[in-house]
């Protein structure tokens, strides 16, 4: 009997996915539960696992495009699982003494097709025995066709059509795993490599004719077409204020060992923001609306979207009703989707739903930045790098750990007012802390 395998529903919005990478190759028997393929969806990776045990047969190779319930595979379950042999216990060849002479013993005379194996030479013999306490060199680099066998068919033939060993490029997929960009990448190194060598004159180090070529994920496509949307459907304008974080810093200084011990998470930068981020959008809740059609809907519920940058691209967990929830359970939530973003783990239910974003770009090191609307969101706030910087009190100047922070806002709906006035509530309850305390 078989069994299809389909494009899973993950969503409303998700008509269509990206076969990203097949688990394994086609004839291969696999049992329940195992990891056939990785799906890419516009929102999120997920893995397709096996319901029955079976022979696959595979319909639809790596990076082809299918729609929700297009069949990718078939499942034979009628096959059986291959039989193992066993082998069978060998005559074990004659065995050698040494002697204290060091020369070799027969314990039966060999015969002339043995001869070859029962008597190594003296410098074979030696060489192994000072080397005892190492593996033999096959156990320490495996063949290239063992290696070759956990390739999927794409990234085998792009390794074979380039001449390629295996065993010389890094994988970075799961399980280490070698990847089609792993396989571009290296192949990109080698060419620089040796198109630039050291003596090349300046015209020779900018090669014209010299690209590679690499399919957009569903993902990256997606991410594409909503910058485009965004700035095509909002009037966005971006404001800035900047932040010293003296307080935060130290408050953090001060109780993060003992908040890690009680609630088993470290006290990050964000926390203090998500809940700035609360009373900013009470305070302004038209930044916390959005327009459909030709009326304003408020959002009672604060629902905040927390940028992640992974290997596939940028994606946006949302935490729901923050207002509701301690500093605690804040950073537990930041860190929960975080891990799970970069493990490509996110569903498109953690995507949905969100009334405004946070994007901190200064975990890359940006100092300032004008962050895009995610639709059809009205606001998101930026952080950045915290850098020290002389700053003027009470006509001193004094070196201060400094924030420049940034509100990307629709205009539409938003005026300059609001958001001018929604960054100096941030500003407000980030210099002092105990704002978001006793919340004033």
């Amino acid at each position: 009997m078989k069994q299809q395998i389909k494009v899973p529903s993950v969503g409303e919005s998700v008509t269509e996915a990206t076969i990203g990478e097949w688990q394994k190759k086609n004839g291969d028997y696999v049992n329940q539960n195992e990891v056939l393929v990785v799906m890419e969806t516009d929102k999120a990776s997920m893995d397709l696992v096996a319901e029955q045990s079976g022979q696959l047969h595979i319909l639809k190779q790596e990076g082809e495009d299918v729609k929700v319930g297009e069949v990718i595979a078939e499942l034979d379950t009628s096959i059986s699982p291959p039989i193992v042999e066993t082998k069978q216990p060998t005559q074990t060849a004659p065995q050698t003494t040494i002697s204290e002479s060091n020369s070799l013993t027969p314990s039966d005379p060999p015969s002339p097709n043995q001869e070859k194996q029962a008597f190594p030479s003296d410098k074979t013999l030696m060489g192994q025995l000072l080397k005892k306490d190492k593996p033999p060199a096959s156990s320490q680099k495996a063949p290239l066709h063992s290696r070759s066998q956990t390739l999927s068919p794409s990234v085998r033939k792009l390794i074979m059509e380039n001449n390629l060993n295996p065993d010389h490029i890094t994988g970075q997929g799961p399980g280490g795993r070698i990847t089609k960009g792993d396989v571009l990448s290296f192949i990109q190194s080698s060419v620089s490599k040796t198109s630039h060598p050291a003596t090349s004159s300046p015209s020779d180090k900018f090669p014209s004719n010299q690209t590679t070529r690499k399919k957009m994920s569903t993902i990256r496509k997606r991410i594409a077409e909503r910058l485009v949307q965004s700035q095509q459907s909002t009037a966005t304008l971006t404001t800035f204020n900047e932040v010293d974080m003296s307080k935060v810093i130290n408050l953090r200084a001060q109780y993060k060992e003992a908040f890690q011990k009680k609630h088993q998470v470290k006290l990050g930068f964000m926390g203090f923001f998500i809940k700035a981020t609360i009373h900013a959008l009470q305070a302004f809740p038209r930044v916390n609306a959005f327009i459909e059609g030709d009326e304003m809907v408020y959002n009672h519920s604060c629902h905040i979207g927390v940028a992640v940058s992974t290997d596939r691209g940028l994606v946006v967990p949302v935490i729901h009703n923050v207002e509701q929830k301690g500093m605690a359970e804040l950073e537990k939530n930041v860190l929960f989707y975080a891990e799970k973003a970069r493990e490509g783990k996110i569903s498109p239910d953690d995507l949905m739903g969100g009334t405004f974003t946070i994007s901190n770009g200064g975990v890359f090191g940006s100092l300032m930045s004008t962050p895009i609307l995610n639709p059809p969101q009205s606001g998101i706030l930026g952080m950045h790098k915290i850098e020290e910087r002389p700053v003027a009190v009470d006509g001193q100047i004094v070196i201060k750990p400094m924030m420049y922070i940034a509100l990307s806002y629709d205009h539409r709906l938003v005026d300059g007012k609001e958001s001018v006035g929604f960054l100096l509530k941030i500003k407000e309850c980030v210099e002092d802390p105990i704002r978001l305390i006793m919340d004033v």
